[in-house]
């Protein structure tokens, strides 16, 4: 059923779940032992399998699939793992804090990748805003390469999922206005889950032989960030642009952080805390009096 878009009660509502939901994946992934590429493997996999019993409704929607559709899907299941890879991978070189922040680049990357792929054009503020964000975002850099190398490693691993998570994003927009979320999802969950087992069977990681604790992890992200958080973001492309569904990554690095200073003991340095302030206050510049307008 279609939410009330009057009020847009339930759409905020519904935001501000998933960017709660989302902001606990970087805690269950640092508490967790096994390599990135199984704990996100088996988040997509297990979330399949919650979303099983419902595929029997939409058959028929399936069915009806293009090759075309089978292709888009395809791609940004690749996508979306890769961003995963890259993204998880960075949380075991660098902090809560710095992974995080710097995911609020997305809706930069992504407003770009509209100028780019749908003719839309930028104004003033957008141009000030991601000014501002990018310098925030060099700072960071700049500071994690004084704590370490690795540090600055996993700043730019977490870059780089910004780039692929975009582009799955932008893929999904497009997908969306004509294919149901729970199809949408399904599919390309799958995707990403396969090309991730395959990275893994290439790199002859286990499958099996883990602690009971760890399958509860993969289960809880499975459940929470993937179908609370990234499920329910794709389900708002429907009814949302794909740059104000973007702005969610805001308030990630917020969450997450207070998370992992009650739960992982981590601490948020001055620096830190400077340079995010300075991402958040561009991007917002960016979002609040950008305008898209179509190109001639």
């Amino acid at each position: 059923m279609k939410p009330s878009i009057r009020n847009g009660y339930t759409l905020e509502v519904l935001f501000i779940a998933g960017i709660v939901a989302i902001s606990f994946s970087a805690i269950f992934i640092k508490w967790s032992q096994a390599e990135v590429s199984v704990i996100a493997m088996y988040r997509l996999y297990l979330a399949n399998l919650m979303l099983l019993p419902f595929i029997w409704k939409y058959k028929q929607e399936i069915a009806r699939l293009t090759l075309r559709q089978w292709g888009l899907l395809v791609v940004a299941g690749a996508a979306l793992g890769l961003h995963f890879l890259l993204w998880m991978g960075s949380l075991r070189f660098t902090t809560v804090a710095s992974s995080t922040v710097i995911l609020t680049l997305q809706p930069i990357v992504v407003m770009l990748g509209s100028f780019y792929f749908f003719r839309l054009h930028a104004n003033r503020a957008m141009i000030i805003g991601m000014g501002i964000a990018l310098v925030g975002s060099f700072a960071i850099g700049i500071g994690d390469l004084r704590l370490s190398g690795a540090a600055l490693y996993g700043d730019m691993l977490s870059f780089l999922s910004v780039i692929a998570i975009s582009m799955h994003m932008l893929l999904g927009k497009q997908l969306r206005e004509h294919i149901s979320a729970y199809v949408y999802n399904f599919w390309v969950f799958a995707f990403a889950a396969s090309l991730i087992a395959l990275y893994n069977v290439f790199n002859d990681f286990s499958f099996g032989g883990y602690a009971q604790s760890e399958w509860g992890l993969f289960i809880l992200l499975a459940l929470i960030p993937t179908l609370f958080g990234h499920y329910l973001f794709n389900w708002l492309l429907k009814y949302m642009n794909a740059s104000a569904v973007s702005m969610a990554i805001l308030g990630e690095p917020v969450v997450a952080s207070v998370l992992a200073w009650l739960l992982l003991n981590e601490k948020l340095t001055l620096f830190q805390l400077g340079a995010g302030l300075f991402i958040l206050l561009g991007v917002w510049i960016f979002v609040r009096y950008g305008k898209e307008t179509n190109r001639e």
